[in-house]
């Protein structure tokens, strides 16, 4: 059951931001989930000044994003009785409304949360997966709060929970629905909430990478899912399979979105064991492997790429800078003693990277050495990702949501 709840002494305006722009972070990573903040980001807001911080209510793991003068986030209830969106001013962090669902406790790995799916938006739509414990459902409200409408995708399955998050491709919210025994990549028609299509994938364990966006030759998109069995493209509005790649033999779970080199693709996959992996394909009727790695890549944070050079910070605290054509590893810094689930984030040419104790570390992007910027910490576990938009940066802590920017 839906339940609207405004809060008291804010007005909610009628007014809905018709598109979005090249300051927006309108997904998980941001543009395309690469991370790379837009320009109007200026270097202060790089965890240097912090503007304001604001109590968040309920916990959740779900990232930020950034649409116009607006931040969205998910939340639950400590008790798992609600699913929570929670749009905030990025001026004041003052809390604009909440839009809240019914659910009930489940299971998660203890670095997961009842609600860790960030949302998506097209500039007038946000979309967010609510997990009731038991089953998905997929949620479009207006930019100002408005219920537009529901679509179930069915109940889901995991021993970590749900970790998927959705993006807007043209006319259509695009979900990788991958569970434990079951996979299936799904299509929504964004001002409706129809199906528009749906297509089985190889399941194995849940693999909660979200998608990315590849422009093909002559513009036309196509988006691409990854999990255990490998990397497939489809066309966006039909569902249909333009090429595959077969990531035999491997058997490792992919939580870190795929990203985009110049004309490849970088996937990694990792487990709680331990055990790593990584891949840079060339997507085409034909894929080819470029190159592989068995270890000394990241699980669950999500890679940087800038130009021909790679940035990864590792669960373990190490930070490395690699050749993206070889995947020779040009240095290696320990930087963090604790671990890091958060993906890191690109600001000109500094890297915000956050471990899971609140401790902040922005580096530069110099292929020749590990260059440190700056060292802070927020006092509190992180294990969302940072996001940038409307000029600053935005942190989500287990407890507050950090801005930081030019004062």
């Amino acid at each position: 059951m839906l339940r609207l709840t405004p809060i008291l002494g804010v007005a909610v305006s009628v007014l809905s931001v018709s598109l979005v722009s090249a300051a927006d972070w309108t997904r998980f990573r941001g543009p395309n989930g690469t991370g790379v903040a837009a320009a109007d980001v200026p270097p202060q807001a790089v965890a240097k000044n912090l503007l304001w911080k604001v109590v968040i209510p309920g916990t959740g793991h779900s990232s930020p994003i950034i649409v116009g003068h607006k931040v969205f986030l998910q939340s639950a209830t400590s008790d798992g009785a609600k699913r929570t969106l929670i749009c905030l001013n990025t001026e004041t962090g003052q809390i604009e409304w909440t839009r809240d669902v019914v659910g009930q406790t489940a299971h998660t790995h203890k670095k997961n949360s009842l609600a860790s799916s960030t949302p998506a938006s097209d500039g007038q739509n946000v979309y967010v997966l609510f997990w009731d414990g038991a089953a998905v459902t997929l949620h479009a409200f207006t930019i100002d709060g408005k219920p537009v409408w529901a679509a179930s995708l069915g109940s889901y399955q995991s021993q970590h929970g749900v970790g998927a998050s959705p993006v807007v491709v043209g006319d259509k919210v695009i979900v990788n629905f991958d569970q434990d025994g079951a996979a299936e990549a799904m299509a929504f028609d964004a001002k409706t909430g129809a199906k528009a299509w749906t297509v089985e994938r190889k399941p194995s364990r849940a693999n909660p990478a979200t998608p990315m966006i590849r422009t093909l030759p002559g513009g036309k998109q196509e988006v691409v899912f990854v999990n255990t069995s490998g990397l497939t493209g489809y066309d966006p509005d039909t569902g249909k399979v333009n090429w595959e790649w077969d990531w035999a033999p491997n058997k490792l779970r992919t939580v870190a979105s795929p990203i985009q080199l110049k004309d490849s693709i970088l996937v990694v996959a990792g487990d709680g064991g331990g055990s790593r992996a990584a891949a840079v394909v060339i997507p085409g009727a034909s894929p080819k492997l470029l190159w592989a790695k068995r270890k000394d890549v990241p699980y669950v944070p999500t890679p940087l790429v800038k130009g021909d050079h790679i940035y990864m910070v590792l669960d373990t605290g190490f930070i490395s800078c690699l050749d993206a054509k070889s995947g020779e590893i040009l240095w290696s810094e320990r930087v963090f003693t604790k671990a890091v689930t958060s993906s890191p984030i690109l600001v000109g040419d500094t890297v915000l990277a956050i471990a899971e104790d609140g401790k902040v570390v922005t580096f530069k992007t110099d292929p020749e050495l590990f260059e440190k910027v700056s060292e802070r910490s927020l006092g509190e576990a992180v294990f969302a990702s940072p996001a940038a938009g409307d000029g600053k940066v935005f942190v989500r802590g287990v407890e507050h949501l950090f801005c930081f920017g030019k004062k």
